[in-house]
């Protein structure tokens, strides 16, 4: 697997045409989220949407799909204001003629991934589509598979996609409290001695073809007459603003 994210895949970059032939082939919609958070010295702040979506772009690569810009949203929100919000952007999504909506969260705590179930929940209620919201390594969890805070886990995915923002100089040689507390805030085990780009590799390769496949699961628990693209066409009448 090589890290480089095809524009193909990604929604902001595609043509009208290649994102109805793409919808037409395999009508599902990653949408991943995050948030901007303190991620160590040594790896950017928009860490978690941006390792979701290089997920979810690999796994479109492999199993069709395409992939909604990342949101930069978080539990942390007046959930008052922020779930109607995220719910209008999967209704968009649904009209839009997307049979499957799947949400990813980078940000491993329980609460946003609630956020993301709730905003969903009433889309899925009307049965028109079928769709999940998940932790990146949610299906994929494992010795091979799962994450951290700016430790092993999310130092190799950062090392894999975005090389050229991972600076492990910042961490210094000195000891390194590995508690989530200052002055680290990093979570788990030292990335200095366990995080290399073949780890991050194995986990974005792993989570990717796992989401696939419940992705295509999703799809196949439709009515087969419900599991096609769902709009006569992208072009201006039929298409608009999502």
């Amino acid at each position: 697997m090589n890290n480089q994210l095809s524009p193909e895949v990604q929604m902001q970059f595609m043509r009208p045409g290649q994102l109805e032939a793409a919808a037409r082939a395999f009508p599902v919609v990653y949408v991943p989220f995050g948030l901007i958070e303190w991620h160590g010295r040594h790896l950017p702040l928009g860490n978690d949407a941006l390792k979701a979506h290089g997920i979810l772009v690999k796994c479109a690569e492999e199993f069709g799909g395409v992939v909604y810009p990342p949101v930069y949203f978080h539990a942390g929100f007046d959930s008052a204001h922020l779930e109607p919000v995220l719910t209008e952007l999967f209704q968009r999504l649904r009209r839009t003629g997307f049979r499957v909506i799947v949400g990813v969260s980078g940000h491993n705590i329980q609460e946003q991934l609630e956020m993301v179930e709730r905003a969903l929940a009433p889309v899925l209620a009307e049965g028109a589509v079928a769709g999940i919201g998940l932790w990146e390594i949610t299906l994929s969890h494992g010795e091979e598979s799962n994450s951290d805070h700016a430790a092993k886990w999310e130092t190799s995915n950062m090392m894999f996609f975005y090389p050229e923002l991972v600076d492990m100089e910042e961490l210094g040689t000195g000891p390194l409290n590995l508690d989530m507390k200052p002055p680290a805030g990093i979570g788990g085990l030292d990335p200095r001695e366990h995080a290399s780009v073949e780890v991050g590799a194995r986990n974005v390769e792993l989570a990717a073809a796992a989401i696939g496949r419940k992705a295509r699961e999703l799809l196949e628990s439709l009515p087969e007459g419900g599991r096609r693209f769902g709009l006569g066409a992208i072009e201006p009448g039929q298409w608009w603003l999502v």
